[in-house]
């Protein structure tokens, strides 16, 4: 199983063989250089990627800030989903913070997998399920743990960014100010 075929398994189920083959086929490889936008708030939200290699940050730029919404990372996909499913402009930017390799498909090549394979219906459901039971979890920890709690749990699971990615991106997406992930970092 090729990589691709890995991380559709893994977002959309179990396929057959020549179903999985179908979908991949859709996915074409993609490359964007560090600093390059994937999207821009406003634009067209018209493909959904996997992240083979790289990082991408997904935020919203406000007159006072930019908010992290989330750092995106191997083996995630990145879109703006919103954007994606209902054709409206997306809310989100998203910026290469180092080279990325994606495996890219097209909207119009993401609704033609209904035709080509009838059961997609009932796997892009739980696919819509999964991207809301992670928003689900992420709302949880932001209401129910504290902010060094929330460190401790990021930390634990993705080390490897605090020495990737710039620390603000991190903190922000925490939900909590730079100052404040530097003194929970000192303890």
């Amino acid at each position: 199983m090729t990589e691709l075929e890995q991380y559709v398994t893994s977002y959309f189920g179990i396929l057959e063989a020549e179903e999985l083959a179908v979908i991949s086929s859709l996915f074409k490889p993609e490359i964007l250089k560090k600093g390059e936008y994937f999207l821009m708030t406003g634009k067209a939200s018209d493909r959904l990627s996997f992240i083979e290699t790289g990082i991408l940050r997904i935020f919203l730029a406000t007159e006072n800030k930019e908010v992290t919404q989330w750092i995106s990372t191997k083996g995630y996909f990145v879109t703006d989903l919103s954007g994606f499913i209902f054709e409206k402009p997306a809310r989100w930017t998203i910026q290469a913070l180092t080279d990325t390799t994606l495996f890219t498909i097209k909207r119009e090549d993401y609704k033609r997998i209904g035709v080509l394979m009838p059961k997609w219906h009932e796997l892009e459901k739980l696919f819509i399920a999964r991207c809301f039971t992670i928003l689900e979890d992420r709302i949880f920890t932001h209401l129910s743990m504290t902010a060094e709690e929330r460190y401790d749990l990021f930390f634990e699971h993705r080390k490897s960014l605090f020495n990737e990615v710039p620390l603000q991106y991190i903190a922000s997406m925490l939900g909590m100010t730079p100052e404040t992930l530097s003194r929970i970092r000192k303890k």
